[in-house]
């Protein structure tokens, strides 16, 4: 039997998935003294895979973008599997924009396991709507924390993972794609997902050790599905602590910092080799 020490990484995955761990919403209940949600992107429609809206942590006026997967086969057909399509992500750079020019923190929960995969989304411009996002993001004039609570899969978390720190919880992972269509790509063979989930480094323990992610928040003994109140907790405080920190800078200081943490990512050493005249 695996312990969980001995996790391997399709394991996190399979835990990442756990239809029981917390939500975006549960994590809002907890750290919010209130919650105002804004809907619709003012051009299409309103989208319910991605929550967004205003609120108070502490006294301070902050905006809240999240993933909300559903706790049922009904809710998650409403809310599209927690996959937004891209008034979804438009609705979300409406927030954005709205905490630029109130001078709010932005905090993003992503679980998802990427954006809605449907020709509807492609037509209606899911890859620049994406693209937008991380546009703006990388550039706004504020605090943004961005927490991995579960899955964060593809485009559909980067669009709302450009921050100046990212947490991720203990068990959740962070990819490109999903092991399953890695697998698919690099073997043909989508049952080799847990080969792929392995290869491609994608839990919170390898983002950390490559310094993209800044914080591992622990979870309960079995995973955050386990002791929901310990991990809404724990989330509570790592966001509060981190809020607080990044408040004490400068615009300059922290676009310097974002810019910083970003073309740091990707670094490698080529070993010199040297040339031996025979």
């Amino acid at each position: 039997m695996t312990t969980l020490t001995e996790l391997l990484p399709w394991d996190k995955v399979q835990i990442a998935r756990n239809p029981q761990r917390p939500r975006t919403l549960d994590y809002i209940r907890v750290l919010c003294e209130d919650f105002f949600e804004l809907r619709g992107d003012r051009h299409h429609g309103d989208d319910q895979a991605l929550v967004c809206g205003i609120s108070k942590i502490d006294g301070r006026s902050v905006a809240i973008i999240g993933h909300q997967k559903g706790s049922d086969t009904k809710e998650n057909v409403r809310r599209n599997f927690g996959s937004p399509h891209p008034e979804g992500y438009r609705k979300a750079l409406r927030v954005m924009e709205h905490a630029k020019k109130f001078n709010m923190p932005i905090l993003t929960l992503i679980d998802t396991a990427g954006a809605h995969p449907s020709m509807a989304a492609e037509e209606r411009g899911q890859a620049e709507a994406i693209a937008r996002n991380l546009l703006v993001m990388a550039d706004l004039p504020v605090p943004i924390i961005a927490t991995v609570i579960g899955e964060g899969g593809s485009g559909g978390a980067l669009a709302i993972g450009v921050a100046d720190r990212l947490l991720m919880l203990e068990h959740a992972v962070y990819s490109v794609a999903s092991p399953e269509a890695s697998a698919a790509i690099l073997w043909r063979d989508s049952s080799k997902a847990s080969e792929a989930a392995k290869a491609m480094k994608i839990t919170a323990q390898d983002l950390h050790s490559f310094g993209i992610a800044d914080t591992i928040i622990p979870e309960p003994e079995g995973g955050a599905h386990m002791d929901v109140p310990v991990i809404l907790q724990a989330v509570a405080s790592a966001l509060r602590e981190q809020i607080t920190t990044l408040s004490t800078l400068t615009i300059d200081q922290l676009l310097e910092q974002r810019y910083a943490k970003y073309r740091a990512i990707g670094r490698f050493r080529q070993a010199q080799t040297t040339l031996v005249e025979g």
